[in-house]
């Protein structure tokens, strides 16, 4: 049996997910997360997730991304 976690309770998010969370596409999250001094990713090998409060803190600081 697999368990769903919704999108706003995940800590961790793939590109996919946190692009329908926040409206900000995918190749521009990408674009962004390539950043070596990015906040809000997280990398597993060659996985990138991205970690969810920090993206809202990130948007939250900016007026234009």
């Amino acid at each position: 049996m697999k368990h769903e976690v919704p999108i706003w309770e995940k800590s961790n998010l793939t590109l996919e997910e946190a692009a329908a969370y926040s409206g900000i596409g995918v190749n521009k999250l990408r674009k962004l997360s390539d950043d070596e001094n990015c906040q809000f990713v997280l990398w597993i090998g060659a996985k990138r997730l991205i970690k969810r409060r920090q993206l809202d803190e990130y948007t939250g600081r900016m007026c234009s991304v």
